[in-house]
């Protein structure tokens, strides 16, 4: 009975103020989407840290690009920079060595002289001690002789200052060596040989 009593007073209170149930009904209508503005919130923030991951990766790309470079770029320049010491270390042995190659080619005549008395004899035998010491110094250094009699005529090693005819060997051939010739490191010519070539 009293609810029934409660019910009739809930109708009589809206039939007295309906403009307060519309207003109560907005609102209930207005809090409903609530939910669906919380999922678009959630989107934005998702879209928000995709775009911020993204420019992120950009700038890592980036700076990995400017690392690779810069690492190519040294790497160049300490290969540059060796090749140029290279190339320094090597003039000086050349310019060296070939202000000793006198000394070489007077020792080479000596070795070539005549002894006929024992003293003499002991002299040569000093001077190919010398001699000896002489191209052990040039071989720590990387010098070596060109080979040259026998050998095919090459105007980057030989200098030809005679021709001769001669059947016995073919064209172009090395027959004799007035003065030899040394390269450095088999690589650059320190002097060239001075040779008669046969045509």
């Amino acid at each position: 009975m009293t609810k029934q009593k409660n019910k009739d007073k809930e109708k009589e209170k809206k039939q007295e103020n309906p403009a307060a149930e519309e207003a109560l009904e907005e609102t209930s209508a207005e809090e409903q989407p609530t939910e669906e503005t919380g999922e678009e919130a959630d989107e934005k923030v998702k879209e928000s840290s995709d775009d911020k991951l993204s420019e992120l990766e950009k700038k890592l790309s980036e700076s990995e690009d400017r690392y690779k470079r810069l690492y190519a770029e040294f790497d160049n320049y300490q290969k540059r920079t060796a090749k140029e010491k290279d190339a320094r270390y090597a003039d000086a042995v050349i310019d060296t060595v070939e202000a000793f190659l006198q000394v070489e080619d007077n020792l080479e005549r000596a070795m070539s002289a005549q002894a006929e008395s024992e003293d003499a004899k002991k002299i040569l035998e000093g001077v190919a001690l010398v001699q000896k010491q002489m191209k052990d110094t040039l071989a720590k250094l990387k010098v070596t002789e060109i080979k040259a009699v026998g050998e095919e005529f090459d105007p980057n090693l030989h200098n030809a200052v005679m021709h001769v005819e001669d059947d016995s060997v073919t064209d172009n051939t090395v027959v004799e060596e007035f003065l030899k010739g040394y390269i450095y490191n088999n690589d650059r010519v320190v002097r060239h040989s001075m040779v008669k070539v046969a045509n």
